[in-house]
Order: structure tokens, then sequence, then C-alpha cells
């Protein structure tokens, strides 16, 4: 159970740790369940998604940390409006965070509720305070946001707590990365992981591009996850067979439920599910390996062989007609069919006899 190291990255230090978690290359695939909006601003709710994401399976749950003054600013202005095909096309910012947003009174107890239960919670902090906050938890990580990338001075105060970053790069450019492990590692941090995101909500498979985990994990030399907003489980199975380390999901109670993100988070069924397929494509990845595994040792017997197929008398050719390449393997190898046609027998032999060098005339 483990997630792929790239061959260029077998002499970089691509560990990090989260509480007691490390988390790279040869470590079981951390897996990060996010409340996000999907409280509807009930506690309790909160609470039974926490609870939900325990029974999936999850490693840890991840929050937000703003209020909308503290992500937006309240204004009219049509520059404030979201448009461009998302599913929140039509509302003004300051109103989509202010109905979104997790109090922040509510956090120390999620938190305390996320331990109690043996996972980690932290958050995304979207500004100073916020990071602030986050640090007067205690919290074991901190996250930036895709849209939170660019805000270096953001990720300069992260990177002075010394905690581990993970840092989503929807939309990013290389440059744009580059510079984001920069400021981060000029600041201090030295635990720092990438997660390849998509930040369209959801996201359509098509624009996912995970042939770029591996590729990040080559030029970046930290770990490599995802941030995932496609609908369904097939991208973060196929982002773990890339080597992705970390996989971090949106959770409802149910996508029924109106919320701002529930229409691309998956229910606690489907979280266990993709739990559960990730655990199994890290025990399908094992290792570089040629020859018989464990549970191949029983079918070796049944490879193919060198069989007498017809009665053969003594002094008899050996043909075609009466020898064969069949099932099972308890005879000559294959490779030696051409040498014993023509060649005859040292004895009479009973049709179904396997072949060996005994039954043949060498000279």
């Amino acid at each position: 159970m483990r997630c792929v190291q790239s061959r260029d990255q077998s002499s970089i230090n691509t560990q990090i740790q989260i509480g007691n978690r490390p988390i790279g290359p040869g470590r079981p695939v951390y897996v990060v369940a996010e409340l996000s909006a999907n409280h509807n601003q009930d506690y309790d709710q909160a609470v039974r998604i926490i609870r939900a994401a325990k029974d999936a399976g999850a490693d840890a749950v991840k929050l937000q940390t703003y209020t909308a003054d503290t992500i937006t600013m309240a204004s009219d202005r049509e520059e404030f409006r979201v448009s461009g095909g998302t599913i929140w096309d039509g509302r003004n910012l300051h109103d989509l965070y202010g109905e979104a947003y997790t109090p922040w009174e509510w956090q120390p107890k999620l938190k305390t509720v996320a331990e109690d239960l043996g996972m980690d919670l932290f958050s995304s902090a979207f500004d100073a305070t916020a990071v602030d906050f986050l640090e007067d938890m205690g919290v074991p990580a901190h996250k930036v946001a895709s849209f939170e990338l660019v805000d270096i001075p953001l990720i300069q105060r992260m990177g002075r707590t010394g905690k581990p970053l993970l840092m989503s790069t929807g939309m990013a450019t290389v440059e744009e990365i580059e510079e984001a492990l920069r400021s981060a590692r000029d600041a201090g941090a030295t635990q720092i992981a990438l997660l390849k995101c998509t930040s369209a909500y959801p996201a359509p498979a098509e624009e996912m591009n995970l042939l770029t985990i591996p590729e990040m994990a080559r030029r970046f030399g930290v770990p490599v996850g995802l941030s995932d907003h496609t609908m369904g489980i097939a991208a973060p199975v196929a982002a773990v067979a890339l080597g992705a380390c970390i996989v971090e999901k949106h959770l409802t109670l149910s996508r029924s439920t109106p919320g701002p993100d529930s229409a691309f988070s998956l229910e606690p069924h489907e979280f266990k599910a993709m739990v559960d397929a990730v655990r199994t494509a890290e025990k399908a990845l094992g290792q570089v390996h040629f020859g018989l595994s464990g549970k191949e040792e029983a079918s070796r017997a049944f490879r193919r062989s060198l069989f007498v197929v017809e009665d053969v008398k003594q002094g008899e050719a050996f043909t075609a007609a009466n020898v064969r390449s069949i099932r099972p393997g308890h005879g000559l190898h294959t490779r030696h069919f051409a040498e014993v046609l023509g060649k005859r027998a040292a004895r009479e032999i009973k049709r179904g006899t396997p072949l060996s060098w005994d039954f043949v005339v060498r000279s």
C-alpha cells in the first residue's frame, strides 16, 4: 500500500509528515476529506460529515478558514459577480462566501472531534488572520488553495510557521508553481507537497491531465497528490497509479441537500468506494517484479511442455503427430521440440506420458 516513486526521484527525499503520518513515495496514500461548505451552517451536520469521513476511511479532514470580509469585499460591481459557466454564475462573491464559510468558533471543536476519531484536521487559510487563528488551534499543517497560490505574502506567512504545506496548483503555470515553492522555502518551509488540481466545479475528466503528476514529482522534487473535483472516483484511482501520494476530495452527506459545493462532492458510500479502490490500487502497484509471485506458484505446473500424445514403440521416431506442446508443464521445455523430432524412442512410451530425455536416444 504505497504511492509510486518516479524513477527520476530515487535520490531525492520527497517525504513530509503530518501528525504521525509520513507522506510520500513508498508510504500509504494520505486521503483527505474536504468539508468545505457542505455543513450548510449547521454545526451538527459538520460533525456528522467528519464522522462519515472516518467511517469512509479518510486519514484527515480539511476545513476552509475565511469570512466573506477576509476573502473578498462587499461590492455590487460587476467584477465581484461570478460568471463564466460555473455552478455559481450570477452570485455576488461576498454573498456566496458569506453562505459558504465555516464559522471560526466551530473549528477548534471540529478539530477535537476529528482527533478523537483518529484523524488529522487542518485547513486552508485565506489571509494572515486565518493563519494566526489556525496556529492558535495547533493544526498540524496548512493548505494553500489553488486560487491563493499567487498570494505570495500569504504563502510566506504560512511558510514562517514551519508547518508542512500542501499547495494546490489549479490554473498555475510552471513559473507560478516555482515562485510559490521558492517563497515558501525562503520563508522557512521545509516540508511541502503539491496537489495537481483542475479548478473547475465539477471538473471534466478530459481536463484533468493526470499525466502531469509524475512530471510534477520529477520537476519539483516534492510529494505530489491530487485535489479532485471530478464526479466519481476514477480520477483519484488513476492518480494513485501515476504516483499521487495524497488524494483530497469533497465529502457531503447527500448531494440532494442544496449547498455551494454539494453538486461536486461525494456521498459517504461513494467516498468509501474511492478509498477502497485507492487501497486496492496501492496493493496492485506493488514493485517492479519479474517471475513468479507467491500465488502464481501453483499455476506454474500448468504451463506448456512436451508430451507424448500417441503410443510410441521402442525405436520409433518422434514426430509432430506423436509429440506435442500441451498443458500441463511436466514434460521437456518446448524449446526442445525441434531437437526431439526425428530422434528415436529409447523405450516404449504410453500416450499421455510427459516427455523426458530418458525416453530419447541421444546418439
